[in-house]
């Protein structure tokens, strides 16, 4: 099966396939767009890279696309003995590659394990032979781990992930030694923005936007909508509106939640949407709540911070458009990350009460 014929139905598809088989393109390996190559060359901090395999690689480089922190999403072939293999050798199956995307990221705005975490999101990962309904070895998921540190994380995730009882099948996906990375023609790289139309027809027609929406919860600002500024006012505690609309700081030591120790999760004071876990949620010494991570990196932006004469790396409510705290590289395993939040941005939900709240898909990120 090849992508040319993925906005097709699925019970078209087989057909399809076959009677494309013969006009397979032959266009030669090309390097990656100058975009994401200039963005990489031109970027001053520290890098590097993550490779995943999820099926179709337009549909797992999209939601890596516009996360700061992710410097760039390039869409490949990877894992294969093969040297600079075509869209079409891949495709047809007579390589060892899968389709894969590769992301250049900072370690110190974005961790490895977030973006795992939202990998898992984009795909089956319980379907060996392929994903959805394009089968075979060249459409099957993996990790491509990059060192000791990122295969920790993977597996770890991945154990996680399989005990929570999200999928009715055992989490299939292999953790495999990351060995090469060929970028994929141009006009397959941000294939989502050049051609939207049949890019969503597929992902809905696969299946795959189905899958997700079944196994995940939506975190949309239709469902977690801001509130205007005039109703925060009269909503929030002056400290909370202080924090959030104002971007101040609340006191350290002096807040309501440095020291809970209780499960549950903290949610947006703005919007509800979930933020973190206190699974994630560490002693850090400084006086304000502290977290490895966040639930899903793709609910907070992290704009740079030239404030006080210092450079920092803020983190914000994306939903709510609100100021939560900042972000430091000096934090535990497995991020270095060390979410330093204030208090009166967030509302925490106990455990006992996330159910009856309206957070009871994210129940397995507490237990």
């Amino acid at each position: 099966m090849t992508h040319l014929n993925k906005s097709i139905l699925p019970m078209l598809s087989l057909l399809v396939g076959l009677l494309m088989s013969c006009g397979t393109s032959t266009t030669e390996y090309q390097e990656a767009s100058s975009t994401d190559a200039e963005l990489v060359a031109n970027y001053d901090g520290t890098t590097q890279l993550a490779t995943f395999a999820g099926g179709c690689f337009w549909c797992v480089e999209a939601p890596f696309e516009g996360i700061d922190g992710v410097i760039s999403v390039v869409s490949g072939y990877a894992g294969g003995k093969e040297k600079n293999p075509t869209y079409g050798e891949v495709a047809s199956g007579k390589t060892s590659h899968r389709e894969s995307i590769q992301i250049t990221f900072d370690p110190e705005v974005i961790s490895y394990s977030e973006l795992v975490d939202i990998f898992w999101q984009t795909f089956d990962p319980t379907d060996v032979g392929g994903s959805f309904y394009d089968r075979g070895s060249q459409y099957e998921s993996a990790i491509f781990y990059h060192d000791n540190e990122q295969k920790k994380v993977a597996e770890e995730s991945k154990k996680y992930l399989d005990k929570s009882g999200r999928f009715e099948k055992p989490v299939a996906t292999p953790i495999i030694k990351y060995t090469n990375f060929y970028p994929a023609e141009d006009y397959h790289q941000d294939y989502y923005k050049k051609n939207p139309t049949e890019y969503y027809s597929y992902r809905t027609g696969s299946g795959r936007d189905a899958f997700i929406k079944k196994h995940w919860p939506e975190l949309s600002e239709k469902k977690y909508p801001a509130k205007s500024k005039d109703q925060l006012k009269q909503e929030l505690t002056d400290l909370q509106y202080e924090v959030t609309m104002e971007d101040a700081t609340e006191y350290a030591f002096q807040n309501k939640y440095n020291g809970n120790k209780k499960d549950g999760i903290y949610v947006c004071i703005v919007t509800g949407v979930p933020l973190f876990s206190s699974k994630d949620k560490y002693e850090s010494g400084s006086g304000w709540p502290s977290f490895t991570k966040p639930i899903d990196a793709r609910v907070i932006d992290k704009p740079i911070d030239k404030d006080l004469g210092m450079t920092r790396v803020e983190v914000r409510s994306k939903l709510g458009k609100s100021h939560l705290g900042h972000v430091f590289y000096d934090g535990p395993e497995p991020t270095s990350l060390r979410y330093c939040m204030n208090s009166a941005a967030m509302e925490f939900i106990p455990k006992e009460e996330m159910e009856a709240k309206g957070y009871g898909d994210f129940l397995w990120l507490v237990n």
